[in-house]
């Protein structure tokens, strides 16, 4: 029978998936160790400072995926209209459409926060500055820009909240195109 896990990194999905739908605090060894495969003892040799270590992995390894699929574009210097469609359309698709909640919204809103908060500030300091900068090269000043940013994460970060609570994955991607048409007006 081949071995399921490899490498840490193999590990990394099945960890998110347990984080988004549990949370931080919600997210058990037990629980942890049933969706991977693996006893406590496999979980401590690949993270031998346990849940918080995994939780870092986790953020890092989205991170990584962001840092390609959305800050690249934004950070591309071609037309920026192109970087806003090609930002929208990772975020949706990354969130499959508002099925997948983000970690770093679910570590920022959780009790256990304060371990994560440079990844957290870090996250969407990049984010919102990329994508001022792209609002800059579209004709927008430097504070409208800015704040025009902050708004579009906030709607889309409230919009994934808000269809979870919901249970509806369309108010999602409702808000993702609504901010699109704004983001390129």
């Amino acid at each position: 029978m081949p071995r399921q896990v490899a490498e840490r990194t193999d590990l990394l999905p099945k960890l998110a998936d347990v984080f988004r739908t549990h949370g931080y605090e919600g997210s058990t060894l037990g629980e942890i160790g049933r969706v991977t495969g693996l006893g406590k003892g496999s979980l401590y040799h690949f993270f031998p400072r346990g849940k918080a270590e995994m939780a870092e992995a986790v953020l890092a390894d989205i991170e990584s995926w962001f840092e390609v699929n959305v800050l690249g574009p934004l950070r591309h210097p071609g037309d920026p209209r192109r970087s806003i469609r090609e930002m929208c359309h990772a975020i949706d698709a990354h969130h499959r459409g508002g099925r997948r909640v983000c970690p770093f919204a679910l570590f920022a809103l959780g009790g256990a926060r304060e371990p994560f908060a440079p990844a957290l500030r870090r996250h969407f300091q990049q984010w919102s500055e990329a994508l001022a900068r792209v609002l800059v090269l579209a004709g927008r000043g430097p504070a409208p820009a800015r704040t025009e940013a902050a708004d579009a994460i906030a709607a889309i970060q409230g919009a994934m909240v808000l269809a979870r609570a919901a249970d509806d994955p369309r108010v999602f991607a409702g808000a993702v195109a609504r901010v699109e048409a704004r983001l390129l007006a």
